[in-house]
């Protein structure tokens, strides 16, 4: 599309393109034959009509709201649209000052279509009326308008587009006749214009959803955050306020990045030194774990799992309490490590790895079942043996005094303290290689889910899975894995009373789960309750929505939204392969961790956010207070590597409209100018008493409008003066009294 509006715009400009698709270039209507106009309608016909593409987007190039108070002026799109109370205000203001100067200037105040004009900036499509989704063209500053509609406004308000734009181009064409007009601000996608765009059930049936492709896919898009990693296992904030996120590297480097994207250039932790991992390809041994204590601003401790080797051949899997440094906030103190607990790994395979502290405020250390396939240790298997603390998601108590010889204390309501043939720490068993947990942090408003632990099991041959953790509760493995009985003898036991998954996928789809997060995040409000997450294998992405009646969970796809959709700027809409992990940020938005090549010599590790193209939170209302970081080294800051859907570059060749600087004395008009005293003596004053009721009818109707939109504001202002009374008067009452003491 060309800033002049040019053929695309025309009518016969659709016609063109198809005709150049069957029958070569463009000829005119005249000089067709009427076999071949036979054959092109023939083809027309076979050709399916597309249902629009559905694109919500704003003139600040994000999508659109929904405001959690009403409009003032722009009603219509109070319910969801872009603008927020103060956008609603300029554009009142500026419609007033355009009533002003078309009532001195003795013109029809065109009211009703002047404001609808107006508000289009509010629309959820404004974008695309205003052609702002298109880096290559300039944003217009009237929106685009359907014939019909145009002809109307043309025909009795054309003296309004002065006070609308000063593109000259514009004001030419509007003093010319109505169709050269329209067509320079008519869209060449007929869904868009106005009044069209509030018509079409194709952009308004779902709008603020999440969009979905035609199998009924979520689409998603992305933005990269950080990359260059060797194999990133795992994302965390400190929950110190601080927003820094913590990304640790299997090798056993941890990584503190700011909020603006920058990372320090020395780590928050290494332990490289100490850390059990190889090159190989898929190396499941390393630097596995992380968790901060919830009280970590205060005594600055946070623990850690990792695999070790001792005397070159037992592995051992180790978890240590570490603190931070007293000189550097983003460092950790390398001589602080405290073993809290060690346990001798069989294979080198099945390490678990997951570190989580509960709302509860105890420490949860998920271990995989010891490795090899099938789980051969014992009679039944590392997972159904409760005496074994492999395969079980462990609960421990690290705070206060721990009697002699002991790291930890027991919570008094594990629930197998008084069962001899169970170790104390267990909270559940029953479970494979647990790889990637979360806490739901619960509903934003209502708390709802709060505290429930989500963990994704890897599987052996058939099925992954996703468990929510109870307290005690069996997780089927060897017996089962997924739905399905693994373990013929072990799972028709009666005694086997396991807790099935709240979903299983077969090995036709993934894998090897990785776990993800419930989203619980402001930016994305569409997101709120689903759990997502992925498969390292695959490289697919899932999410489950719950029925809250029923407590079941339903699939629902995710995939990466196509160019159109992901067409703001920075956004992406492809990821690497293999998901190695989630993670969620300080204020709830969630992210993934991916690489190329899962590798620990690799780096081609990045971090991606998810972002939901069809609906933003309010301007303002995710806006976070953060604390400041005291940065002592270098900082390095983020560079992005990932090709974008739009170029970095390409922006609209303007900012959108706002504030048109308005002509202080309006022009006056060929029409308002007397041509000889003899005409000005025809003047009646019949003639003159009509024109000055007409004057003073619109000046009425001005006043009326003007006045219903200032009622709410007067209320306010005497309001505060009433209050301001009454505070006189009490003060007033109290020195009255003080003087009688």
């Amino acid at each position: 599309m060309t800033s002049t509006r040019g053929a695309g715009l025309h009518s016969s400009g659709a016609l063109c393109a198809i005709l150049r698709a069957v029958a070569g270039p463009c000829v005119s209507r005249e000089s067709l034959k009427l076999s071949e106009f036979v054959l092109i309608l023939s083809v027309m016909l076979l050709i399916p009509a597309q249902p629009a593409s559905a694109h919500p987007q704003c003139l600040d190039f994000e999508p659109p709201f929904k405001l959690q108070w009403h409009l003032e002026f722009c009603t219509q799109y109070e319910q969801f649209g872009c603008c927020d109370q103060k956008t609603d205000n300029m554009i009142a203001e500026r419609y007033w000052g355009i009533i002003d100067q078309l009532e001195a200037a003795g013109y029809e105040l065109c009211l009703d279509m002047l404001k609808e004009i107006l508000c289009q900036e509010c629309s959820p499509y404004a974008a695309h009326l205003y052609d702002a989704e298109d880096p290559y063209t300039p944003v217009r500053e009237i929106p685009g308008l359907c014939f019909g509609y145009c002809s109307e406004f043309h025909g009795k308000c054309q003296h309004v587009v002065k006070y609308l734009t000063e593109n000259k181009l514009l004001l030419d064409s509007s003093e010319k006749d109505v169709s050269t007009f329209c067509r320079m601000v008519d869209l060449s996608d007929q869904d868009y214009c106005y009044p069209n765009v509030l018509e079409s059930p194709d952009l308004n049936s779902n709008l603020g959803q999440v969009l979905k492709d035609p199998r009924g896919c979520l689409q998603l898009c992305l933005t990269e955050v950080a990359n260059g990693l060797r194999n990133p296992v795992l994302m965390l904030h400190s929950g110190d306020d601080t927003h820094r996120m913590f990304i640790a590297e299997q090798l056993g480097f941890v990584w503190v990045y700011l909020q603006d994207g920058s990372r320090l250039e020395q780590p928050f932790l290494d332990m490289s030194g100490e850390v059990l991992t190889t090159p190989w390809l898929g190396d499941e041994r390393g630097f596995l774990g992380m968790a901060f204590h919830p009280k970590y601003w205060d005594n600055g401790c946070f623990f850690i799992y990792y695999s070790i080797q001792v005397n070159s051949s037992l592995e051992k899997i180790r978890v240590s309490e570490m603190k931070v440094s007293a000189h550097d906030m983003n460092m950790a103190d390398p001589y602080s490590e405290r073993v809290i607990l060690e346990i001798e790994e069989p294979a080198a395979n099945h390490n678990g790895g997951q570190l989580l502290f509960g709302v509860d405020g105890y420490l949860y250390i998920f271990t995989g079942d010891g490795g090899k396939a099938g789980d051969p240790f014992g009679t039944y298997g590392n997972a159904q043996n409760k005496s074994a603390l492999l395969g079980k998601v462990l609960r421990i108590d690290v705070d206060g005094s721990v009697p002699s010889g002991q790291q930890y204390r027991i919570p008094p309501d594990n629930p197998f303290l008084g069962d001899p043939d169970a170790r104390p720490e267990v909270f559940a068993y029953g479970v494979r290689n647990m790889w990637r947990c979360s806490v739901d942090r619960g509903d934003p408003v209502s708390h709802y889910g709060r505290g429930r632990i989500f963990c994704g099991d890897v599987g052996q041959n058939r099925f992954e899975e996703i468990d929510i953790i109870v307290r005690g509760g069996n997780y089927g493995w060897r017996a089962k894995e997924g739905f399905e009985c693994y373990d013929i003898r072990l799972c028709y036991d009666s005694s086997l009373n396991d807790t099935l998954p709240i979903f299983a996928y077969s090995h036709h789809v993934g894998k090897s789960v990785t776990g993800g997060y419930v989203y619980r995040g402001c930016e994305s409000p569409n997101l709120n309750g689903l759990y997502i997450f992925g498969d390292f294998m695959s490289g697919g992405i899932m999410a489950l929505e719950e029925d809250k009646t029923t407590g079941q969970w339903k699939e629902r796809s995710v995939c990466m939204g196509d160019k159109k959709i992901c067409s703001f700027p920075g956004l992406i809409n492809h990821h690497h392969k293999s998901i190695i992990s989630f993670a969620e940020d300080e204020a709830g938005e969630l992210y993934f961790l991916a690489t190329v090549h899962p590798s620990t010599i690799s780096p081609f590790g990045t971090v991606f956010k998810f972002m939901d193209p069809s609906r933003r939170a309010p301007p303002g209302k995710c806006k976070q207070k953060l604390l400041p970081v005291k940065v002592k080294g270098k900082k390095f800051p983020f560079v992005p590597k990932e090709l974008t859907v739009l170029d970095a570059n390409e922006r609209p060749t303007r900012p959108p409209p706002r504030k048109f600087k308005l002509i202080s004395k309006p022009p006056v008009t060929s029409s308002q100018i007397t041509a000889t005293p003899t005409a000005a003596s025809r003047t009646t004053t019949s003639a003159a008493k009509k024109q000055n009721k007409k004057l003073s009818d619109k000046k009425a109707k001005k006043n009326h409008l003007k006045q219903s939109s200032k009622n709410k504001m007067l209320k306010k202002k005497k309001a505060k003066v009433q209050v301001k009374k009454n505070d006189l008067s009490k003060k007033s009452k109290e020195k009255l009294k003080r003087s009688t003491w």
